[in-house]
């Protein structure tokens, strides 16, 4: 056997050997890298979810305190606007009252005057210009809000709407009934402006 024989003998074992060796070192020190890289993959999805619900979460939780605090602050402007109305008009009604109290004066004059009043002659004619007056005088206050009291002979004593001067035995009128107006009683609105004054039996 010739020395190129023997070498190509020699070498033909070894070139056989490296199929066998070289796919087992390259599959072994790959596999793990591959099995890392997905589970990175498949845990990216599943945190930006949480993420995301996260911020879902915390936004819904701020848009409800926005919203309650929006409805809480509606409903004291809604309380306010009531209150500053409520004192606008009670206000109106005071200086109405504080108006309206001296023309009451001259309203009791006048039915005074109309007490008695002439039916025949020139008297007469001059006693209806009175009640005409009288009459526009109660309308114009009627228009401010301002009514009389409802009061009359046999009438229930109220201390709300009357001011008794007298009570006295009576025998038409049972205890605690008026017997006479002496002066009529006016309201503001459900306020009294001024009682009745009134004699009352016992």
């Amino acid at each position: 056997m010739s020395s190129k024989q023997k070498r190509t003998e020699e070498e033909q074992p070894r070139e056989e050997n490296k199929p066998e060796t070289a796919p087992e070192v390259t599959e072994d020190v790959t596999a793990p890298a591959r099995d890392e890289s997905a589970a990175t993959e498949e845990e990216k999805p599943t945190t930006e979810a949480s993420d995301l619900q996260a911020e879902l979460d915390a936004a819904r939780a701020q848009m409800q305190e926005y919203l309650d605090g929006w409805q809480r602050e509606r409903a004291a402007f809604a309380n306010y606007r009531r209150r500053v109305e409520e004192q606008q008009e009670q206000t109106r009604r005071d200086i109405t009252a504080s108006i309206a109290k001296r023309y009451l004066e001259v309203l009791d004059d006048l039915e005074l005057a109309l007490k008695n009043k002439p039916t025949e002659g020139e008297g007469a004619a001059w006693a209806e210009g009175i009640e005409l007056i009288y009459r526009k005088m109660l309308a114009i206050l009627e228009a401010e809000g301002i009514r009389p009291i409802e009061a009359g002979p046999g009438t229930p004593f109220d201390p709300r709407f009357h001011e008794a001067i007298s009570h006295e035995e009576h025998d038409e009128h049972d205890s605690e009934e008026i017997i006479e107006v002496l002066r009529r009683g006016y309201m503001i609105g459900d306020q009294v402006l001024r009682p009745a004054l009134v004699r009352v039996a016992k």
